[in-house]
């Protein structure tokens, strides 16, 4: 059931009718109910594996809250955790260990090749499997005491506005949160709602759109070169953020309707100066995530700075895999790994510069343009790093590069830029409409964080009319045909 389908509104408005209707215990019962529902829409067979998980977890941090031997401690996580990545393992990484046993065997001239299983993966199990881990570290780490409650438990691992594609969310933030019965207020629900059309407004007038023109480019590699990729790299730098930063809105405005708090997963991530502040501010949950459970306890920065550089590259490399079984993948993890070692690198030594030259004019208006200068270049690399992450196979990468100046003085003729545009798949209407909505949305985010609470301030007429143009631009040039998934549906 996807969230930019008229059944999700049907389905949406009943749950939060019945919740609200309910008495407290009912309406926690309700929820799960209706999050199962919402998941066994895909295949209802596959909720066994979020039932087999959420059990896993609920009796695994049982077990190590009331074990006082460490070692016992110990093995009951190392258990819980190789059955939370194994099932990952074998539902998402089985084809690209086969695909990579062929191909060692075939530059061994070895003539055998495996099959790999078919296998489905199960719709977001690289989300709800990292909810319910983090959950178990934290009960092993003693930062909370498990869940006696598996209803609740349950309900928090499967939530169903974040259940298949986050944020997420921390044990400490959610589960709590469902030991309460939380009233009707109006103000809830026209926040949520608010927060919702933001999201509809990304996803269906701008990622659906634009996603015409990055799959003909990078589906059809060989029949362009140029500007043509440097176009379909910038388009689906814009169509994966509103892809999924609007699942996130809608998410957390669907929570928001019904009084629950969703912690925030993006926030402006194009306005980063830097790669690591980029990180601070896209996907915030899954990078928080690694952070706490996998670079720290990597030994983080404590063990000196060539230990700290190897740790950071390895947890972005964890982090590019996690993303897809493809070495697409892993070489855009491995590309924000180098670009966040030689900024550090870059920032360390520039200090030194600094303090050797205060007072220097030209370190003084570097200084002063370095803001201005370092968001447009990071940007640049983080489109440049997505272009590995969307292309179909490394090949098509290779020849892209290997392409991407032909026809570079042919680049500002507007013969050539028209020719651009109306080659991808756009009319000039349908370029036109994305242009404004880009820049009705860019520009939003540049005045505030929160446009819900800018546009509260501005006062109730500016609030109604914002709100009403962005829902007639939805209606109006939203793409509703053939409603596509979200991008990370698939991780």
């Amino acid at each position: 059931m996807l969230f930019n389908s008229f059944n999700f509104i049907i389905f949406f408005v009943i749950t939060v009718c019945l919740y609200y209707v309910f008495p407290y215990k009912a309406g926690i019962y309700m929820l799960l109910a209706a999050s199962y529902i919402f998941y066994m829409c895909w295949s209802p067979k596959l909720i066994v594996i979020i039932v087999f998980v959420t059990f896993i977890n609920y009796v695994s941090a049982i077990f190590i809250y009331n074990q006082n031997n460490s070692a016992k401690r110990k093995f009951y996580l190392i258990v819980c955790l190789v059955i939370n990545f194994g099932l990952l393992f074998v539902f998402k990484y089985m084809g690209l260990v086969f695909e990579s046993l062929n191909y060692l065997l075939l530059c061994l001239g070895i003539e055998k090749t495996f099959v790999p299983p078919d296998i489905v993966l199960p719709m977001g199990i690289s989300f709800y499997t990292f909810q319910a881990a983090g959950y178990t570290i934290d009960v092993y780490m003693k930062r909370l005491k498990p869940s006696k409650n598996y209803v609740k438990f349950s309900l928090f691992v499967t939530f169903f506005p974040q259940l298949v594609a986050g944020p997420i969310e921390r044990s400490k933030n959610l589960i709590k949160q469902f030991n309460s019965k939380n009233k009707f207020r109006i103000k809830n629900v026209v926040d949520g709602i608010e927060i919702m059309a933001i999201g509809f407004f990304k996803k269906i007038v701008i990622a659906d759109r634009i996603s015409i023109g990055v799959n003909t480019v990078f589906n059809n590699v060989g029949a362009y070169s140029g500007l043509y990729y440097i176009l379909a790299m910038l388009m689906f730098t814009v169509q994966i953020y509103c892809d999924f930063s609007g699942y996130s809105d809608i998410a957390r405005g669907a929570a928001k309707v019904m009084g629950f708090r969703l912690m925030v997963n993006f926030n402006r991530p194009f306005g980063a100066k830097t790669i690591k502040e980029f990180w601070r501010r896209w996907h915030i949950s899954l990078s928080t995530w690694f952070m706490d459970y996998v670079y720290i306890p990597l030994g983080g920065n404590r063990k000196g700075i060539l230990r700290k550089y190897i740790n950071l590259f390895t947890t972005f490399i964890i982090s590019g895999l996690w993303h897809g079984a493809a070495y697409t993948f892993i070489l855009w993890g491995a590309l924000h790994g180098i670009y966040i070692v030689c900024e550090d690198i870059v920032r360390t030594e520039y200090k030194k510069i600094q303090e050797l030259y205060e007072k220097n004019a030209i370190i003084s208006f570097i200084n002063r343009t370095i803001p201005v200068i370092s968001c447009f270049l990071t940007f640049g690399f983080v489109v440049f790093a997505f272009s590995f992450f969307r292309a179909n196979s490394l090949g098509d990468i290779e020849y892209m590069l290997s392409h991407l100046f032909y026809d570079f003085r042919k680049w500002f003729t507007a013969q050539y830029i028209y020719e651009l545009v109306t080659s991808i798949g756009f009319n000039l209407y349908e370029f036109k409409i994305l242009i404004l909505a880009v820049l009705v949305l860019f520009v939003s985010e540049a005045l505030t964080d929160n446009i819900s609470g800018y546009m509260r301030k501005k006062g109730f007429v500016v609030e109604v009319l914002y709100y009403s143009f962005i829902a007639v631009f939805i209606l109006t040039t939203g793409v509703f045909y053939d409603a596509g998934e979200f991008i990370y549906f698939q991780f």
